[in-house]
């Protein structure tokens, strides 16, 4: 048996983002300078804006990147470490294959070419740190308690939280799942953005927080699930709901929570979640948006296991008898999952339309890939979604702790999962055609102008 990788997904963090000796031994630039001289490319004029944008919100003091690069003797030691990170598309972590399906995302954190270019051409001409003077003014990051989406929000209107769990420092996975009242909604109330994250302490032993509404039934009296709130993963930013969709807080209600801890060797008291929940104002009407759900999809179809050594392809279908519009797509999976993908087929003509592909995914990272609101596709009345995944338990797969052993299907980090959280607004005929027309208008105008 070889050497885990890693023992839990806390340390997968700091693990993967340092590759091994022989790697950059062998790495080579991917951006090749030409014959005639370059023009100077420095840290102080090209490189710090984009270490600013991208990079430095992680790596800081104190922040959850493995090593501060706020300054050029910071970053100096380790250009050959961030070309290969860059250029092998693992930093900054968000897994989206370019050139594949829909490209028009929002909050998409991954660097251009360009940036990846500029890069290459510094390093390959020395990394030189340029005038001072061409400095950018330092940034000023929130701290790592802090929403971040409260620089495009403002605080949350409402903070809910789980109720204290103290992780041991070792053992095997944990769940906590208590049940706690919602203060600040006492009727329905549309949805603009959410945000989960555990306390900061707490923040490498969360492997997954989902949150779900509890309402009581009027007839009954009794309480039960009536749809999920948010979900969060490790990496995870956020939601935000399209302005044209209508996610609800249930007035009176309650939040579930379903927390997976695992222990990574100290232990964590109290350890908390909590999630931000931002509203439409009071007096707001929903009447004129249509309803958005979060759900998961799942692909297996039963059970599986994936022998020692082995490979796995999963499928999972998924129609409405109505059309919807998909807002987001965030593949879910431990650590046998390579790549995921969504396409639509489209039963009116026939066509099968690949709209996400994430071939390189890391466990480490659980990105929502949201679309842009002129780019979300569009699925027709008995539209078919189809989500594949494929798995690798072989020594191949950096992330897989033991080749020598079958893999099956559980809720533990060491089992394997197989979805996909979907953000679905529930359109009619008529809004259906609405959004189709207005995006066609749009295009056509693009066209003339071009």
């Amino acid at each position: 048996m070889r050497t885990p990788v890693y023992t839990q997904f806390g340390r997968l963090l700091t693990r993967v983002a340092l590759p091994s000796v022989a790697l950059l031994a062998t790495s080579t630039a991917a951006f090749a300078s030409d014959p005639d001289p370059a023009p100077a490319v420095t840290y102080a004029k090209d490189i710090a804006p984009i270490l600013q944008q991208n990079c430095q919100v992680c790596h800081q003091v104190g922040s959850i990147g493995p090593m501060s690069l706020m300054t050029y003797e910071e970053v100096r030691p380790w250009v050959d470490m961030i070309r290969v990170q860059i250029e092998a598309g693992d930093m900054p972590p968000y897994q989206y294959d370019r050139g594949v399906g829909i490209q028009d995302l929002k909050h998409d954190a991954r660097l251009s070419l360009e940036q990846i270019a500029t890069i290459g051409s510094w390093i390959d001409q020395g990394a030189p740190m340029g005038n001072p003077a061409d400095l950018p003014a330092p940034v000023e990051f929130p701290g790592e308690a802090a929403f971040r989406l409260a620089a495009e929000f403002g605080q949350p209107d409402v903070i809910v939280r789980s109720t204290p769990y103290t992780v041991p420092a070792n053992g095997q996975d944990l769940w906590w799942q208590p049940t706690v009242d919602v203060e600040g909604i006492p009727k329905d109330r549309c949805i603009r953005a959410i945000e989960t994250k555990p306390a900061v302490g707490a923040r490498r032993v969360t492997h997954h927080a989902n949150s779900m509404w509890y309402t009581q039934n009027p007839t009954t009296g009794q309480w039960g699930q009536s749809g999920y709130l948010s979900e969060y993963s490790l990496g995870k930013l956020g939601e935000i709901i399209p302005v044209d969709a209508c996610r609800m807080a249930p007035g009176g209600g309650k939040v579930n929570w379903d927390i997976h801890y695992y222990p990574n060797g100290e232990e964590v008291v109290d350890a908390q979640v909590e999630v931000g929940i931002w509203l439409y104002p009071e007096g707001f009407d929903p009447s004129t948006l249509y309803r958005q759900t979060l759900s998961l999809y799942r692909l297996q179809g039963g059970d599986y296991d994936i022998p020692p050594h082995g490979k796995l392809m999963t499928q999972g279908f998924h129609s409405f008898n109505h059309p919807v519009r998909v807002d987001s797509f965030q593949p879910h999976g431990h650590l046998r999952l390579t790549s995921m993908s969504l396409e639509v087929f489209d039963p009116q003509n026939g066509r099968r339309e690949m709209v996400s592909m994430v071939s390189h995914w890391n466990p480490g990272w659980h990105n929502s890939h949201v679309y842009a609101d002129d780019a979300a596709p569009l699925v027709p009345t008995g539209g078919v979604l189809i989500i594949t995944g494929w798995y690798d338990n072989s020594e191949n797969n950096r992330f897989s702790p033991d080749p020598d052993q079958w893999v099956g299907t559980g809720n533990r980090t060491g089992d394997e999962m197989s979805h996909a959280w979907l953000a679905i607004t529930h359109l009619d005929d008529a809004g259906y055609q609405r959004i189709l027309a207005a995006r066609q208008a749009k295009n056509a105008t693009r066209t003339r102008a071009d």
